[in-house]
């Protein structure tokens, strides 16, 4: 009996299509891995080797074989959905500086810098726009990606 909980059971026609994703093509090296070792945790050709001895053979951590085939149980023996990497759950982040708060920070960066100050500096600019209500607070290092990202260069008067 196999000794895995979750044991991988492969038809031939998922079996062939394992072994042309690792043969074949060019994949990415994390879903190749997987790929060989769903083929090596296969219990529908034999008994599969011992954890230990596929880990070893494939060069992974025993951890990655129980992952695997959790993932394969998960997704409902769905090949490709165990191979590939998984779908993001959260939305990333979407960033504060849309277009509109750029072209702002633009206006401010060209205009004449206040009374006192020969030239806008990263910093006064940052509390420049603190002040300012429509655009959301930015930190010097945003202000001064988004000024090199359009090439915009703060001269002296």
């Amino acid at each position: 009996m196999s000794q895995l909980k979750r044991p991988v059971r492969l038809s031939a026609r998922d079996r062939e299509e394992l072994i042309r994703w690792t043969t074949t093509g060019v994949h990415p090296a994390s879903s190749i891995m997987r790929a060989r070792v769903l083929l090596a945790l296969d219990t529908s050709v034999g008994e599969p080797d011992p954890k230990e001895v596929i880990a070893a053979r494939l060069g992974v951590s025993g951890e990655t074989l129980r992952l695997v085939a959790k993932r394969f149980d998960e997704t409902g023996g769905d090949v490709l959905a165990t191979i590939s990497r998984k779908k993001r759950a959260l939305p990333p982040v979407p960033s504060p500086v849309t277009g509109e708060v750029e072209a702002r920070l633009i206006a401010l960066a060209c205009s004449q810098p206040p009374a006192g100050h020969a030239r806008w500096s990263l910093r006064l600019l940052e509390k420049h726009v603190q002040l300012t209500e429509d655009i959301p607070n930015l930190d010097h290092s945003t202000i001064g990606r988004v000024l090199k990202k359009r090439n915009c260069v703060r001269r002296t008067p």
